[in-house]
């Protein structure tokens, strides 16, 4: 079976959004890690809103001048992954990134239920891209196998990945390192965590606001 990976960089605390506030950049050499473990994927769960960023943005980006190579490849990557983009409305017409298709969802039983078929289909794994109501939709229903956190040092107030989650959930570890600018990665997976709704109506509105813990 497939798995679904979420992979992000995060604070000390698990902030998750408005990155500019305190994301400090990436070195070439966490670049490479992130280039290394995408060569599992073939697939991204990701937003419309976070859609609509990347698209503008990885189309191009392999031939940006001065970029460094692990980013031209990790480019290269994602626009040949096929991408599943959540949004509560169908498209009104084609989506301009190729491979990409709209998947129209409006409970938590429509997430399940296209995630589970997905993982039952050949193929590699699926990377969870976001956007952060994404990525916690999914985390809260248990649909994340694998996580890759890139941990940066720095506390700052937010909204966290796991704010919706009310019980206890055991992780195993796979593996870590720490890099020079202080990011430090940590791997890990699911230890028994059925990919369920969790006890949520399966017709609750996956994307509705969500009280921060």
């Amino acid at each position: 079976m497939r798995r679904v990976v979420l992979a992000m960089n995060t604070t000390v605390n698990g902030r998750l959004d408005d990155p500019e506030a305190w994301f400090g950049g990436l070195t070439d050499d966490i670049y490479g890690e992130i280039d290394r473990g995408s060569d599992t994927f073939d697939t991204v769960l990701v937003g419309r809103v976070t859609y609509d960023e990347m698209c503008e943005y990885w189309p191009g980006a392999a031939s940006e001048e001065g970029a460094p190579e692990a980013h031209r490849r990790m480019s290269e990557k994602m626009n040949s992954f096929k991408k599943y983009v959540f949004s509560r409305t169908p498209a009104a017409a084609p989506l301009a990134w190729n491979n990409s298709e709209i998947v129209t969802v409006n409970s938590d039983r429509d997430i399940v239920e296209f995630v589970q078929t997905l993982k039952d289909q050949p193929g590699r794994d699926i990377y969870l891209s976001g956007g952060a109501r994404l990525a916690q939709t999914l985390v809260r229903l248990g649909l994340v196998d694998e996580y890759r956190f890139f941990v940066h040092p720095v506390f700052s107030a937010g909204e966290s990945w796991f704010g919706q989650i009310v019980e206890s959930r055991q992780l195993e570890a796979i593996s870590a390192a720490t890099y020079a600018n202080g990011v430090v990665a940590m791997y890990y997976r699911r230890s028994g965590d059925p990919a369920t709704t969790n006890g949520s109506s399966p017709d609750r509105d996956p994307f509705a606001p969500q009280p921060v813990s």
